[in-house]
């Protein structure tokens, strides 16, 4: 199989099946690792986790693969597992005799190939997080070892996550991420509220990176404030949901939680208040993020997880932030009139004509009201009611909706 060749992104853990990915990221550590901790992660609404927190060795890694499976979760080994953490991180993937600190690429299949053997049998394996936020020099590395987990396990996600940035730099960055690894899914971080307020530029980023995906043909995931550290707070529920839903609008298929576990004070950066605290009680963001997913985030996801992006603009948002587009009208949405808000637009896979409408709220702090006028190919309108997770009939031309702070509401258009 050539590392070219499209990914078998319907068929992949995650990527594939109906339900749409909501991980953690910092779960329990090794002493925590627990039937009932993972229980209590699945309980919240989370479909995966991906390990760390000092899971250090294959031993914890098999314990956590057990448990998961039991609590019907699904799980991503990352670098903290030794033999990846020396191909990827300490070492570089090349058959360069000159090159300092390698590993030549068929000791690195070997190596791949016994993880492999040894967690392939738990049935909650999906794959590896072969890197989290690799510098450009290690993309050659990134993509070697992708090339040999598609090769060896073509049915296992290999999964990297790039770290933020906006304008030309990291738009060349990401271009070269992309054509270097040739990833399955384009995945990023950033945390978009500070001390100061909002990150203006979460937006530029955003927009960069579903640029990029949607010109390979492959999904995008993101990580979402759910801690304090550094200059950023602990968000509010609303912060939450604008973060999910500015993310969906953005077309986004994976949503994954930093941190879960609050990571203890020796990493540095005076992390705080978590969905679990350090001595593992549950802060009030874990009951919010609970219902955000059960009762939002799921089923809207079920819904978006299938259909492509064709837009992501801003209506009566001024000034327009940087790297945004402004709403223009077209056949399907004429006008978006009142409150500032960021409207996604989407199709099916095979097009068929429909259009199907995320309209949310720009403000994380205040309730808004939007109307949406249709155009002339919006023949029928439909508005998405979670509780039933299905569509009823909406007005044929014309809707106004109240939308709360950061919240969403969701249209599908045409017969």
């Amino acid at each position: 199989m050539s590392s070219t060749e499209p990914w078998p992104i319907d068929s992949l853990p995650l990527t594939g099946g109906p339900d749409f990915p909501i991980g953690i990221f910092w779960p329990p550590h090794p002493y925590e690792v627990t039937l009932a901790r993972y229980q209590e992660i699945a309980a919240a609404g989370m479909t995966f986790l991906v390990t760390g927190n000092y899971m250090f060795d294959q031993h914890i890694n098999r314990r956590a693969l057990d448990l998961a499976g039991q609590a019907g979760l699904k799980v991503l080994v990352n670098s903290p597992e030794p033999r990846l953490s020396a191909i990827t991180s300490t070492l570089s993937v090349t058959d360069d005799l000159q090159a300092p600190l390698r590993i030549s690429t068929s000791d690195a299949r070997r190596l791949v190939q016994i993880m492999l053997d040894e967690y392939r049998r738990f049935p909650a394996f999906a794959g590896f997080d072969v890197y989290d936020e690799p510098p450009q020099a290690k993309f050659p590395t990134v993509g070697a070892v992708t090339r040999i987990i598609r090769e060896l396990a073509p049915t296992l996600l290999p999964y990297s996550n790039l770290w933020p940035g906006t304008g030309a730099g990291y738009t060349a960055f990401v271009k070269a991420f992309v054509d270097t690894v040739h990833p399955p899914i384009l995945s990023f971080d950033r945390y978009p509220f500070l001390n100061t307020g909002l990150d203006i530029n979460y937006f530029d980023n955003w927009a960069i990176i579903r640029k990029a995906a949607l010109a390979e043909g492959i999904p995008t995931w993101t990580y979402i404030q759910s801690v304090k550290f550094q200059n950023r707070v602990v968000p509010t529920e609303a912060q939450l949901r604008w973060q999910i839903n500015m993310s969906l609008a953005y077309g986004c298929k994976g949503i994954q939680y930093f941190t879960y576990w609050t990571p203890e004070v020796a990493r540095g950066e005076n992390f705080e208040s978590a969905l679990i605290n350090v001595n593992g009680t549950k802060t009030p963001l874990y009951d919010i993020a609970t219902r955000i997913n059960k009762q939002w985030l799921a089923p809207i996801g079920r819904e978006l997880k299938p259909l492509v992006s064709v837009s992501a603009t801003h209506a009566n948002d001024n000034p327009l932030p940087p790297g945004t587009e402004a709403f223009a009208p077209d056949e399907h949405v004429l006008a978006v009139e009142g409150g500032a808000v960021v409207v996604g637009q989407f199709r099916a896979a095979v097009d068929d004509g429909r259009r199907w409408v995320l309209v949310v709220n720009r403000s994380d702090t205040t309730d808004t009201t939007v109307t949406l006028t249709f155009g002339p190919a919006a023949n029928r309108s439909e508005e998405f009611q979670v509780e039933a997770a299905d569509f009823t009939t909406a007005s044929a031309d014309k809707v106004t909706v109240q939308l709360a702070a950061g919240g969403a509401a969701l249209f599908r258009l045409g017969d």
